[in-house]
């Protein structure tokens, strides 16, 4: 198959050939071209050592030199210009110690983490492929190049991003590639929370994030994520509600909603509270009865552990608490929900509401998913007629309450919480004459 590559990744590949140094593009680009997909970046590849990529171009940024990376900058574009090399020995499960820069593009290739990764391709040359790599992008195999057990060694990461991988490219981890992993798993205690965190989120918002499944299977869940562990073999298959354990009812509700990181993170993590509060009836029926406020607690622990910015875990955490929240469906009491539970989190509520309702069991989802379409009703309805739902929009504010002679404190904030209380019930009172005339 011929790639076409884009005109500045031709010209830095010439430009260095017409200084007696090969190049090609190389890595994630070779293999996204060679799936039909558009690659995201485009790294090269070359003999020529930093200084003499830096002497070839006139404008460049030493971000990895000591690596061999050069980031070449062409008319507000960057590309990455790297080495030919070889790792030196790892130290901390992640990074080489050293790097010996080589003039061999096979020796470069063969330090790299997977087949599909480990191909060249040049417009003159085509396509440089000594690992089967194309093999596996066709028959749809993640392998690492060479031996797994020394790929994973020098780099514990690696084994979260197999898994990735298969998640993203709908592709089987090749068995001696995933044997390595549960051999190799406890390497994974060396790498950050943070790199650790892209991994997860990547993989969720994967077309496959199913595969988390996988890191039950090889023992990464248990390192790294144990609360998963727990969910995957707590039973709830004897409420008729349900269809799978508490974990394989998690992951049936993230493949039902869309693949953003919140909302995927709230699928995974909505029921990771009923390991906590699971009781069994004397008819031997499951249930888990508080699980939603355990659950968020727990959900914001583990994604402050897990790094994740404040935001995140504040909307998860949110979304977790209230997802199996179900008030009246009246005008009064749905808009004492949207006060309760913040206007910022709908209709992303209603998201996790249809998602988690779809990794349930047939019974009785006809009259959920009507409750569902009733709900979100009312509250487009409210939302569209503009109605009073904080204190922010209330026709009455502390500076008037002061203006009217009530002093600054307490008494202001009690006051307004039960002007907004009248109007929640009847939003038309809304107005600052017919507020002022309901205190003493």
């Amino acid at each position: 198959m011929k790639i076409t590559l884009p005109k500045k990744v031709a010209f830095i590949i010439e430009q260095l050939e017409q200084n007696g140094f090969p190049a090609y593009a190389v890595g994630g680009c070779v293999r996204d071209s060679l799936l039909g997909q558009t690659p995201a970046d485009w790294d090269i590849t070359t003999s020529a050592n930093p200084q003499e990529i830096k002497g070839v171009f006139p404008r460049t940024v030493d971000t990895g030199i000591a690596h061999g990376t050069v980031t070449v900058l062409l008319e507000g574009e960057s590309f990455e210009v790297t080495t030919y090399r070889i790792d030196g020995q790892y130290e901390d499960g992640r990074h080489p110690k050293a790097v010996v820069f080589v003039d061999q593009l096979a020796e470069d290739l063969r330090r790299r983490d997977f087949t599909i990764n480990a191909m060249a391709y040049h417009m003159h040359h085509g396509l440089v492929d000594l690992f089967g790599g194309r093999k596996d992008l066709t028959e749809g195999i993640i392998r690492c190049v060479g031996n797994p057990k020394e790929r994973f060694t020098e780099d514990a990461l690696r084994m979260m991003r197999a898994v990735r991988f298969s998640a993203q490219l709908g592709f089987v981890i090749e068995p001696e590639t995933k044997a390595a992993i549960s051999h190799c798993v406890e390497q994974l205690s060396k790498i950050s929370k943070e790199r650790i965190s892209t991994e997860l989120v990547k993989l969720l918002i994967s077309p496959h994030p199913e595969e988390m499944q996988t890191l039950y299977e090889t023992g990464i869940s248990k390192l790294l994520f144990p609360w998963f562990d727990v969910m995957m073999e707590t039973e709830q298959r004897n409420n008729r509600y349900h269809c799978y354990t508490v974990g394989g009812h998690s992951l049936a509700a993230v493949k039902h909603i869309s693949a953003k990181p919140h909302l995927r993170l709230t699928m995974l993590l909505h029921d990771v509270g009923k390991p906590n509060c699971r009781t069994v009836d004397n008819e031997g029926r499951d249930h888990f009865r508080g699980h939603p406020e355990i659950s968020a607690v727990m959900a914001k622990e583990i994604l402050r552990g897990l790094k994740m910015d404040n935001d995140t875990v504040d909307t998860v955490s949110t979304l977790v608490l209230w997802h199996d929240d179900e008030p009246p469906l009246t005008p009064a009491a749905v808009r004492r929900a949207i006060h309760r539970i913040g206007e910022r989190h709908f209709p992303d509520l209603f998201l996790v509401k249809r998602a988690d309702n779809a990794g349930k069991s047939d019974y009785g989802q006809k009259e959920k998913l009507a409750y569902i379409e009733n709900y979100e009703r009312l509250y487009e309805e409210i939302i569209a007629k503009n109605q009073c739902l904080n204190l922010k929009d209330l026709a009455v504010s502390g500076a008037d309450l002061i203006a009217m002679g009530m002093k600054p404190g307490k008494e202001i904030g009690e006051t307004l919480e039960y002007l907004l209380e009248q109007v929640l019930e009847h939003p038309e009172e809304n107005e600052k004459e017919r507020l002022l005339g309901m205190l003493p």
